[in-house]
């Protein structure tokens, strides 16, 4: 690996999200800055017997808006909430892929749980239809690759195209491998982020039997409590967030507003347990430690931590304790904050709409809250920004995800001054 001072620099010119807070960047973050909720009741399927009867879902999305209507019929959601992103990625960084060499332009779009709706859907066709009513196009709608491959036949991107899963890490692994590509320089653009789309009976069901799920079924807007002594469980949330990341010099080259620079990124496995973390958050703080020091940046330097911050009574309190582990005195000093909150936990997408929110952050002055916030627990006795954003300046940011398995991914950010050096 190249040492921090000699390696080429990747930046972020672009980014764009779908959320459950709206179906763009700007709507997601005004929403943020107004500290909404996107949690509901479901409607969408019978859930009267459920331990968790709620979940954040994206509001009147219309995929026309980014394909033809034959791909909006056969994509999985999944797929359409990431080429949708994607544009809106394109478009943000004023980039004219027309003008580009396709082979050095490449995404890494991935997902935890890819077509799990589709998956639902056919296998009812086929029990109650019949093999001949399956869709045709189901398989290839449903691949966890599909929306990295979409977005390359769209826009004819035909540099490295990879679909990383790690579980809720997975947005964190998508931005973080993307910087590598262009580090190692296998390309000089990549298309980066990460989607989901699983809110089924299924998936619901089977996070509630996990008992990971909050059963505050008749406050949703309230469900949903990180870092707070009554936290109960997650909600489970959809969307998509990816960012255009390019070489300094590429950037440059081209004109290009640069929003920020991808300084680290650091993945780590716990080799613990097939769903919770090590107790001492020991994994997540060698992810952390591991990618400050690929940034060149020390602990005190970073101004905002997006946290994991799922709101389940595991969680919160050992990503509290890993990060005063790396931070030392200097946790008490550090800004966190858990827009799941607001968003739901968006699973395998979770890492990258942190990562574009703490971006927004530092472009905007305000750090988004962690809402419901109402009585910190004593195990988690930091700064988590609670209930209303906060006017800060925040020149360095650190985003967390966490997934099942044991996998911790970070990503360190730093605003973009004009930096040479």
């Amino acid at each position: 690996m190249f040492t921090n001072g000699n390696r080429r620099r990747v930046v972020i010119t672009g980014m764009g999200m779908v959320s459950p807070l709206g179906n763009d960047l700007e709507s997601t973050w005004q929403a943020m800055m107004r500290s909404e909720c996107g949690i509901e009741t479901i409607t969408r399927f019978d859930v009267s017997d459920f331990p968790c009867r709620l979940a954040a879902f994206v509001k009147d999305f219309d995929p026309r808006l980014y394909m033809d209507k034959r791909d909006a019929r056969r994509m999985a959601q999944f797929v359409q909430f990431a080429a949708a992103a994607a544009q809106q990625a394109i478009t943000d960084a004023g980039l004219d892929l027309s003008q580009e060499d396709p082979t050095r332009v490449g995404v890494e779009i991935g997902s935890a749980l890819g077509g799990a709706d589709v998956v639902e859907e056919q296998r009812l066709v086929l029990e109650t239809k019949g093999i001949k009513k399956i869709n045709p196009t189901a398989l290839p709608a449903l691949l966890i690759n599909m929306p990295s491959c979409f977005v390359s036949i769209q826009h004819n991107l035909q540099g490295p195209v990879g679909a990383p899963v790690s579980a809720c890490a997975t947005g964190i692994s998508g931005i973080g491998e993307a910087m590598r590509r262009i580090v190692w320089g296998d390309a000089d653009v990549m298309i980066a982020g990460s989607t989901e789309s699983a809110i089924t009976p299924l998936i619901v069901g089977a996070f509630g039997r996990l008992t990971a799920l909050s059963s505050r079924n008749d406050t949703p807007k309230r469900a949903l409590t990180p870092f707070d002594a009554s936290r109960d469980g997650t909600v489970v949330g959809e969307g998509a967030a990816v960012v255009v990341l390019e070489s300094l010099e590429h950037a440059q080259a081209r004109g290009a507003t640069i929003l920020a620079e991808v300084k680290g990124f650091a993945l780590t496995g716990d080799a613990y347990h097939i769903s919770s973390p090590r107790e001492d958050g020991s994994g997540a703080a060698r992810a952390m430690s591991g990618a400050l020091k690929d940034a060149g940046i020390e602990p005190h330097q970073v101004d905002y931590i997006a946290a994991h911050g799922t709101g389940t009574p595991m969680n919160d309190p050992i990503e509290t304790q890993a990060i005063k582990t790396v931070f030392g005195e200097a946790a008490y000093d550090v800004a966190i904050s858990s827009i799941k909150s607001m968003t739901g936990h968006t699973l395998g997408a979770a890492g990258a709409l942190s990562a574009v929110a703490a971006v927004k952050a530092m472009l905007e002055g305000y750090i988004p809250p962690t809402i419901n916030l109402e009585e910190p627990d004593p195990a988690c006795d930091l700064d988590y920004v609670p209930n209303v954003p906060r006017q800060a300046e925040v020149n360095v940011a650190l985003v967390n995800g966490f997934g099942f398995g044991g996998q911790n991914a970070c990503l360190v950010l730093q605003k973009w001054n004009g930096n040479e050096g």
